[in-house]
């Protein structure tokens, strides 16, 4: 599975579903300038790499893949806000509401978290069994509301200029950013036979897991140690804002040891299944060795 094949698969799909280029609508243009903006496309590519090392159609992948990368798009438009993390850069460009103006940000935002159960619940887009479509649904419900990503995001933002230990903030990043790891992988398995496994659905979740630990903790070395041309976004902010980070908590040497810890952890996770995990081993690789 080459990931620039997906990469482009998803753009396309995208594309698809969005409101159309030539929609004279401000919010569809915003929609579209945060969505369709060169952005890496791992938590799709992860869904794919996931179904297809359990044998899922293609073509029942693409619903799920698109739906995550949309809520990831609602979240990064309300993380770049004046009242979260104010920041004017985004995959290079202006953030959305600097590009737009701060009240469209929102609503686009909005609009992208809505389109992402549209596409998932519709079934001419998301053709599996309407049982598994409900759960899925489900899935993506809990990964990203109260108790999940918008929790962690709280929790986040609470934590500044806070003196927080490592286990409240693994917990909150195991909301904030590994929630939707995790729903990543629960999608694909939902759409597959192996569903009701517990074997393979207990080796997904720990690989999951600590993916999701192990891509926040190489997001707050990239901050310390990264390029803004690299990364398309401000650097050195959690140091700026005293926030909660792994680098802040345990400085830089550390919070790399403690990368490769979670890097080894989601590889053993997956080892069980062999050969056919490979793409899995890749993006945990890539995210421990990620410049962007």
């Amino acid at each position: 599975m080459d990931f620039g094949v997906y990469q482009q698969l998803t753009e396309n799909y995208l594309d698809r579903v969005l409101p159309k280029a030539d929609s004279p609508t401000k919010l569809a243009a915003a929609m579209r300038y945060a969505t369709l903006n060169a952005g890496k496309r791992m938590r799709p590519y992860l869904v794919y790499a996931t179904g297809s090392m359990l044998g899922v159609p293609e073509e029942l992948l693409h619903a799920p893949a698109a739906s995550v990368e949309l809520i990831h798009c609602y979240t990064l438009i309300h993380d770049d806000l004046p009242a979260m993390d104010d920041d004017d850069l985004r995959r290079g460009k202006p953030s959305c509401h600097k590009a737009f103006d701060e009240c469209t940000a929102i609503l686009a935002g909005d609009a992208l978290q809505a389109l992402a159960f549209e596409v998932l619940s519709d079934p001419k887009l998301n053709p599996i069994a309407a049982t598994q479509r409900c759960k899925q649904i489900n899935i993506l419900a809990q990964a990203v509301g109260g108790s999940g990503l918008v929790l962690g995001q709280a929790q986040d933002i609470a934590a500044e200029n806070q003196s927080v230990g490592l286990h409240d903030l693994a917990e909150i990043h195991q909301r904030k950013t590994g929630a939707l790891f995790k729903a990543c992988v629960q999608l694909a398995l939902q759409a597959s036979d192996l569903h009701s496994d517990s074997n393979t659905t207990d080796n997904l979740h720990h690989y999951a897991e600590n993916l999701g630990l192990l891509f926040q903790i190489q997001d707050d070395i990239l901050d310390v140690i990264g390029s803004e041309e690299d990364l398309g976004k401000t650097i050195g902010k959690d140091q700026a804002t005293a926030k909660s980070s792994y680098t802040n908590i345990l400085g830089l040497e550390l919070a790399k040891q403690h990368a490769q810890a979670a890097l080894q952890a989601s590889l053993d996770a997956i080892s069980c299944f062999g050969n056919s995990a490979r793409n899995l081993a890749y993006i945990a690789n890539l995210s421990c060795n990620r410049k962007s």
